[in-house]
C-alpha cells in the first residue's frame, strides 16, 4: 500500500479496492505512475474487448440474415422490424444492464473517494495559509460532488432506461411521438452533463483557481485528444484540460499526485470497458449500413448513444475531482 503524506500532520486516505490493482508502487515519476496505470488499464480491458466483438458479430449476422428475410416478397415491413427489435434487444439489453450499473457505480466509488481526499487537502491547504482558497474550492465541489451523483442516480439512469424501452418500442411501430419523446431525452441527458460542466468551470473560473499559462502546442494536442474521445460532452471537456496540463511540472514533486493516481485507477478501468462496447459498437453499426437502412440497424445506434452517455458520465465525474485535486496542489488563492 502506498502511503503518502500531504504535510506534515495529514496523510492521502487509502486507496478503495478496486484502485489498487491499477496503481504503481511507487509515485517517484508521475510519468512513470500514468503509464503503469493506462498499461494495466488495457491489460485487463482485453477479455472485455473479446466479448464485445462476440456480440457485435452476432449483431452483424442477425442485420444480414433481416436484409435477406426482406428480399422476399412475402415478408412484411412490420414482421422484419419485430424480428431485429428483438433479436438486438436480447443481445445488447443485458450487457448494457452490467455497463449501465457499471457506470453509476464508478461514480459514486469517485464520489465517495473525493468525500475523503478533498476534506483533507483542504486542511492541509488551509494550514499553509489558503483559507479562502481551500473554503472556496472544497464548497464547490463537494456541492457538485454530490449534485452529480444525485442527478445520476435520480434523473439520468432512469432516463437511459426509458430511452432504450421507447427505442426498442419504436423501432417496431415507427410513431412519431416515440420518435419526439427520444428526442428529448437525449436532449435532456446531453445538456443535463453540459450544464454541468459548464457550471463547475465556470464556478472555478470565478474564484480564480483556474490560472496560468501552457506550451500552446501540449494544449492543443490535448484538446484534441479529448474532444473526441469522450462523447457528448468531449469538446467541452477539452476546454477545462489547460487546468491540468498547466500544473503538470508542479505535479511531479507534489503528494497530491497519491490523489491523483487513485482516481484515474478509479476511472480507467471502467471507462476502457465501456469505451470498447461503444466503440465497437460504432464499427458495427458502420458495417451494418452495407446493408442498407432500417429500423433494426437505427437501434443499434440508439444502444450506441447509450454507450455515449456513459463515457460522458464518468468523464464528467473524473475531470470533476481532477481538477479540483489539481487546484489543491496548486494552492492559488482566491
Amino acid at each position: 500500500m502506498i502511503s503518502l503524506i500531504l504535510t506534515t500532520n495529514f496523510s492521502a486516505p487509502a486507496a478503495p479496492q478496486q484502485a489498487e490493482l491499477y496503481l504503481p508502487e511507487s509515485t517517484e515519476s508521475f510519468t512513470d505512475g500514468l503509464l503503469h496505470i493506462l498499461k494495466t488499464a488495457f491489460i485487463h480491458v482485453a477479455p472485455e474487448l473479446t466479448n464485445a466483438a462476440q456480440i457485435c458479430l452476432s449483431l452483424i449476422a442477425i442485420v444480414f440474415l433481416i436484409f435477406l428475410i426482406s428480399s422476399f416478397s412475402g415478408v412484411t415491413k412490420t414482421a422484419t422490424n419485430l424480428v431485429g427489435a428483438v433479436s438486438v434487444s436480447l443481445l445488447l439489453i443485458e450487457s448494457s444492464r452490467v455497463l449501465i450499473s457499471l457506470g453509476i457505480e464508478t461514480v459514486e466509488v469517485l464520489s465517495e473517494y473525493g468525500k475523503l481526499l478533498l476534506p483533507v487537502m483542504a486542511t492541509a491547504l488551509a494550514a499553509q495559509g489558503g483559507t479562502a482558497s481551500s473554503a472556496a474550492l472544497y464548497t464547490g465541489t463537494a456541492v457538485f460532488n454530490t449534485g452529480l451523483t444525485l442527478i445520476l442516480s435520480k434523473l439520468l439512469i432512469p432516463a437511459i432506461y426509458i430511452y432504450i424501452a421507447i427505442c426498442i418500442a419504436n423501432s417496431v411501430m415507427k410513431q412519431d411521438i416515440l420518435l419526439n419523446i427520444n428526442k428529448f431525452l437525449k436532449w435532456f441527458m446531453t445538456w443535463t452533463l453540459k450544464i454541468i460542466i459548464y457550471v463547475f468551470t465556470g464556478y472555478i473560473s470565478i474564484t480564480g483557481v483556474i490560472s496560468g499559462t501552457v506550451d500552446a502546442a501540449a494544449l492543443k494536442a490535448t484538446k484534441i485528444t479529448i474532444s473526441g474521445a469522450v462523447p457528448v460532452v468531449g469538446s467541452i471537456i477539452s476546454d477545462a484540460s489547460e487546468t491540468i496540463l498547466v500544473s503538470a511540472g508542479m505535479v511531479k514533486n507534489s503528494v497530491g499526485v497519491y490523489g491523483l493516481f487513485v482516481i484515474l485507477s478509479l476511472w480507467i478501468g471502467p471507462f476502457l470497458q465501456i469505451a470498447v462496447h461503444y466503440l465497437l459498437l460504432k464499427l458495427t453499426g458502420g458495417i451494418c449500413s452495407v446493408f442498407g437502412k432500417h429500423s433494426t440497424l437505427d437501434l443499434i445506434h440508439e444502444f450506441t448513444t447509450v454507450m455515449g452517455f456513459l463515457l460522458a458520465a464518468t468523464g464528467v465525474m473524473c475531470l470533476l475531482l481532477l481538477i479540483t485535486t489539481v487546484c489543491f496542489m496548486r494552492g492559488v488563492s482566491v
